[in-house]
């Protein structure tokens, strides 16, 4: 799952986007309206958290552009400190697919991020199954032959692409694009680190195979 937060209070944007990452989410930052306005048209996002109050671009501009894209748009969820009823009204009649005043509870940011990702037209079914195994993105637990894997929060992300991916392959540098950020290392071994411990969390007989030049893919 990849979000985009755009925030312009530097000390605020930094807590979300460490909070959001804790929670096994790829998560990259914008700190302005046109900042964000670039990535979303680099990057294909599930969730954008949004400001309303940003400078460059105002949040409510930037909240039309994307929702009146006919099709493949992040769900946008407003995150703002303009809280009063009339607010919150103007924000969702602005397209916004949920709004959350600040101060907020961050365990209730993480519970609306991942609905609005299930919400998404092209939202996969919520349990994944394949070789065996059975992955919950809601309740995060990963199961295989009926014995629980007590997986890291990137072991669980990397295992939830390769499931929604299969019987196809994943590069490593797509599962660096959908399961870290934009600041990942491109040349650094932590696919191939995360895959391997992954690999004997699952055990025998081996589910994940890798082909030089290609990637990765479940079987």
């Amino acid at each position: 799952m990849r979000i985009l937060v755009v925030e312009d209070d530097h000390a605020l944007a930094d807590v979300v986007v460490e909070g959001l990452t804790d929670a096994g989410l790829a998560v990259d930052v914008a700190r302005d309206g046109l900042s964000a306005a670039e990535k979303l048209e680099l990057t294909a996002y599930d969730v954008m958290v949004l400001d309303r109050d940003l400078p460059g671009l105002h949040g409510d501009t930037l909240c039309q552009m994307i929702t009146d894209r006919p099709d493949d748009r992040p769900m946008v969820l407003m995150l703002t400190a303009a809280g009063e009823p009339g607010d919150r009204v103007s924000g969702l009649t602005l397209g916004a697919d949920d709004y959350l005043a600040k101060p907020f509870h961050f365990p209730e940011l993480i519970l609306r991020v991942r609905a609005l990702a299930r919400r998404r037209p092209d939202a996969r079914p919520r349990t994944l199954r394949a070789a065996g195994i059975e992955l919950d993105p809601v309740r995060r637990t990963v199961v295989r032959d009926g014995r629980q894997l007590p997986l890291s929060v990137k072991e669980f992300a990397v295992l939830e692409a390769l499931l929604r991916a299969s019987p196809g392959f994943l590069s490593a540098e797509t599962l660096l694009d959908s399961v870290w950020d934009e600041h990942a290392d491109r040349f650094t071994n932590t696919v191939t680190v995360t895959v391997g411990r992954l690999r004997r969390k699952l055990g025998d007989p081996p589910v994940i195979t890798t082909t030089p030049g290609v990637g990765y893919r479940i079987v």
